[in-house]
């Protein structure tokens, strides 16, 4: 099995939206203009890729976005600084092969080299023990609660603090920024119709 996770490209866009739009209750629905608003913001937006095939994919946010998620601006109201996981989506046919923790693993490390917390929220309408289970194995800790609106459901806001981070600001983000290597680039959006890069993976935020 050939596995890679890596940013999602343009053509891809369709068929996230159908592994989306397919996982049932316990994530919210999608339409195009949702999606591309996703696409052209995200700051992270990898899929996983097995022998070919579209697997999954996993959409993050930093603070500072006009992201109208509640749950979004909630962190934004309580943290400078965060990256939010809004979603994370496993395609039915790739169930059980582990790609939710190589997920966060990889999310982790691109957001424990910018900031200092990591933020989600879990359903607790209906309420799914394993996903519990998973984030707390994960050093995640609920931080507050909320019921969503228009679907009126309770939501679990969950938050890992990263404790790399203040070694990476010490030593690079404070001294001209992060080594110009491939592994530590952001996302390369869109831009006036080529992707260019949003920002160098030396910047900051403030």
């Amino acid at each position: 099995m050939a596995l890679a996770i890596r940013d999602v490209r343009e053509h891809e866009l369709d068929a996230v939206l159908a592994i989306n739009n397919a996982a049932g209750r316990t994530i919210l629905p999608l339409d195009n203009a949702q999606l591309r608003y996703f696409y052209d913001h995200a700051d992270y937006f990898r899929v996983a890729e097995i022998d070919g095939h579209l697997a999954g994919f996993l959409i993050a946010l930093r603070e500072g976005g006009d992201y109208a998620s509640p749950n979004y601006r909630w962190f934004g109201e309580h943290y400078p600084q965060f990256v939010y996981i809004d979603r994370i989506v496993i395609a039915s046919a790739y169930h059980r092969h582990g790609l939710g923790r190589v997920f966060y693993c990889d999310v982790n490390s691109y957001a424990e080299v910018r900031v200092p917390l990591l933020a989600c929220e879990v359903f607790l309408e209906p309420r799914d023990d394993v996903v519990v289970l998973f984030h707390g194995t994960y050093g995640f800790q609920e931080v507050g609660q909320q019921r969503m609106e228009p679907d009126g459901r309770q939501v679990s806001l969950l938050a890992k603090e990263l404790p790399s981070y203040a070694y990476v600001r010490d030593t690079w983000l404070e001294h001209g920024g992060l080594p110009d290597v491939p592994w530590l680039a952001g996302r390369r959006l869109p831009a006036h119709g080529e992707a260019q890069p949003r920002r160098l993976a030396g910047d900051r935020r403030p």
